[in-house]
């Protein structure tokens, strides 16, 4: 089959889900959580109502509930004292007479700044240590180029999509987020590197085969690895996102989104690229 004669179908799937989030990003930026803006985070414990009754009693610290069990409900608010959350849990005892709080943290603003900060950094850092490993393992400048930009336009849709969300569904990003956009960065390389690998391979073969037809078979021989690997890792993201903790829920959502676009665009966003800078330069 011919997958490199659509070219600009691809890139045109890419912009569909590219362009929203970047607006998305510009316009709204994301929901940051308390690991971010600074807040408390406090369990209760031995509860015998429902969590909307806790809930109701923090109402003046804007709570959002994190995790829950049968009998206990871990919350996130704005900054509270330890003895203004042990007077709320007061006005419980009567229907919970054992209630009471079994954790209590309070984060500064100054640690999600400086998360940021590094976070920045390593995207960065990995950016420019992909692209010089990459062009000295392929001997090719162009390898290493459109690796880096397969890379960041995953993240750019995973970042895009959690900006959405937190819009319209005012899901926040904590540090777990973070550590899903990096692990993604890794997926997104390795799958890419499998094509890339395959090319190079094929093109000390065929000498005089067009190189538009040595990344279409490279493709196709790389194809079923590439969806057998990744469906795998997809069907246990799935099942974590639908039947795990709300801890994990959308550090799972992420992974899985990164994990979808990370095999789209190995194959569909890096070879493609491989031939528009074969194009251009070949012309020139």
């Amino acid at each position: 089959m011919n997958w490199m004669k659509h070219l600009v179908i691809y890139f045109l799937i890419s912009a569909i889900f590219i362009v929203p989030g970047v607006y998305s990003l510009i316009k709204f930026g994301f929901k940051p959580s308390i690991e971010f803006t600074g807040g408390t985070r406090l369990t209760v414990e031995n509860i015998k109502t429902t969590s909307d009754s806790v809930l109701q009693s923090f109402k003046e610290y804007t709570p959002s509930l994190e995790d829950k069990t049968l009998s206990t409900v871990t919350l996130k608010t704005k900054n509270i004292s330890q003895e203004s959350a042990q007077k709320a849990i007061d006005t419980l005892k009567k229907d919970n007479p054992e209630i009471k709080i079994g954790g209590f943290e309070t984060i500064g603003a100054a640690l999600g700044k400086e998360t940021i900060n590094k976070t920045l950094w390593a995207l960065a850092i990995s950016s420019i240590v992909l692209l010089l490993y990459i062009s000295s393992a392929f001997k090719k400048v162009k390898y290493g180029v459109c690796a880096v930009i397969a890379m960041l336009h995953d993240s750019l849709i995973l970042l895009g999509s959690f900006s959405l969300l937190g819009h319209f569904y005012s899901i926040e990003i904590d540090l777990l987020f973070v550590t899903a956009v990096l692990t993604i960065l890794s997926f997104s390389t390795h799958d890419t590197i499998v094509v890339y690998d395959r090319i190079r391979e094929l093109s000390h073969k065929n000498k005089n085969v067009d190189f538009t037809t040595l990344v279409n078979q490279a493709v196709t021989e790389t194809m079923v690895r590439s969806l057998n690997n990744s469906l795998t890792i997809i069907f246990m993201l799935i099942a974590l996102f639908l039947i795990g903790g709300e801890t994990t829920k959308y550090f799972s959502l992420a992974l899985l989104i990164g994990t979808i676009t990370g095999t789209y665009s190995s194959t569909f966003t890096a070879a493609p690229l491989l031939i528009v800078w074969e194009k251009i330069f070949n012309k020139k």
